[in-house]
């Protein structure tokens, strides 16, 4: 006898004494559990098919331990950018083993949600800082050449916004960021943030397919 089952936002074909891997379950080690959102329970021939769910029926489990997954490697890159992430990520899961599977009269089940787990920020993925005239920062690295570093730099200096950075003379920028690697090409920078600035997006878009790092 086995059952499809939904749990915890995944459908699993599940049967009596089975362990399965889901995702983590708001609740204790050792704990019982039980879904109702069954959507088909086979024995032998005789095989019942829910609308989408079977009234009545219900899989019973228990709760053996929490733990992560495999390391996954997320690595994004934007090309003329400068814009290199890398992270890693483990899935949050919780081991179950099947008890029981009622195909009918069961009690309505309490529903369950995966627990939310909180993230932590480290300080080098800190968002730029908000500036002062607005309180709200613009992803400069929207300006061809200028990448996460160079914004972080420019942040710190009180430049956070397209207007702000459209204001400040490239020869400015060139001493603020003088401390980061590599060869900046800043004369663009502010005209391209004043077209940033203005919502000028297509014309700016057009424009950076002819620069290379910043440079006409």
């Amino acid at each position: 006898m086995y059952a499809i089952v939904e749990i915890a936002g995944h459908q699993f074909k599940v049967e009596k004494d089975q362990k399965v891997f889901v995702n983590r379950l708001a609740s204790e080690e050792g704990e019982t559990m039980s879904f109702d959102n069954v959507l088909l329970i086979a024995d032998g021939d005789n095989v019942t098919l829910g609308a989408p769910a079977i009234d009545g029926a219900q899989v019973s489990v228990k709760v053996l331990k929490h733990l992560q997954g495999d390391k996954v490697i997320v690595f994004k890159k934007k090309r003329r950018k400068g814009y290199r992430v890398k992270n890693g990520h483990r899935q949050a899961l919780t081991e179950i083993v099947i008890e029981s599977i009622v195909a009918s009269g069961a009690k309505p089940a309490k529903k369950a949600a995966p627990k939310k787990e909180t993230k932590k920020v480290e300080a080098k993925a800190a968002a730029p800082k908000a500036s002062k005239s607005t309180g709200k920062a613009d992803d400069l690295k929207k300006v061809e050449g200028i990448g996460p570093k160079i914004a972080s730099t420019l942040a710190e200096a009180g430049i956070s916004t397209f207007a702000e950075l459209a204001k400040t003379d490239a020869a400015k920028i060139s001493e603020i960021i003088a401390g980061v690697r590599g060869n900046h090409v800043t004369d663009t920078w502010p005209a391209q943030a004043q077209m940033a600035a203005d919502g000028k997006w297509d014309e700016l878009k057009k424009w950076q397919d002819e620069l290379d790092g910043g440079k006409a």
